[in-house]
């Protein structure tokens, strides 16, 4: 398809929808798990999980659990399977949802996400994207595999919306891979700092605390002079 149509493309985590919530539904999950396997009390392996989440040992909150119960670390990865595996229960946030329907009419919206591919589309599926935009493409599987700031696939997705760069602006909340990748593609940014609380200088066009900030902005950011990075 020949590019003929202005675009707005999404990160997904921490853009579209907090991913604390991703983790939350996961812990429970795991929670499941160890009651019905191991019969440990669900209610307390929560309690585990979420005293973790902004603690000195965050990322580490499956090994804490573990911890906790004075189980061998080799079950890790048991708790790591189930915890990617499961289907995550995931309302979109009414700010998404109303951003990309009053953009809808007049752009083609697409998603870009990183991540384990199968895990993302769960993911996708759950927050009901895919009838709101046009397109979602898994960054990892274009290219080398290992996902944005990669240029392939922002051509993925600039190939499937028929979109030109020079008329699109990337929304995200990551400064490399997000905004740095986008700008390589020449495209306009906006970075998103509401889910995260990330602060300091950005390389973005813009930088936004709430998503509903965007529809006001789109227009005036491809009204700017060309895009210029190449680093």
């Amino acid at each position: 398809m020949l590019p003929s149509s202005r675009a707005v493309i999404f990160d997904l985590d921490d853009t579209l929808y907090p991913v604390r919530r991703f983790r939350r539904s996961g812990w429970a999950a795991v929670a499941e798990h160890l009651e019905r396997t191991r019969g440990l009390d669900r209610v307390r392996s929560l309690r585990v999980l979420t005293g973790v989440i902004d603690g000195a040992r965050r990322g580490q909150e499956l090994q804490v659990l573990l911890d906790a119960w004075r189980l061998p670390s080799v079950l890790l990865s048991e708790l790591l399977g189930v915890f990617r595996a499961h289907h995550p229960h995931l309302p979109l946030p009414d700010v998404s949802k109303h951003v990309l329907a009053s953009l809808r009419p007049d752009w083609k919206l697409g998603v870009l996400t990183n991540g384990v591919a199968a895990v993302q589309a769960r993911k996708v599926r759950a927050l009901g994207i895919e009838p709101l935009v046009d397109a979602v493409v898994y960054a990892v599987q274009h290219g080398g595999g290992l996902g944005k700031p990669e240029a392939a696939p922002f051509q993925a997705i600039l190939a499937r919306l028929g979109a030109d760069p020079s008329q699109t602006v990337f929304v995200g909340d990551d400064e490399w891979c997000d905004i740095g990748g986008a700008r390589r593609m020449g495209m306009r940014t906006v970075r998103l700092t509401a889910w995260t609380g990330l602060s300091g200088e950005s390389r973005a066009d813009a930088v936004i605390p709430s998503l509903a900030e965007l529809p006001s902005l789109v227009d005036s950011l491809l009204t700017k002079g060309k895009v210029s990075d190449a680093a």
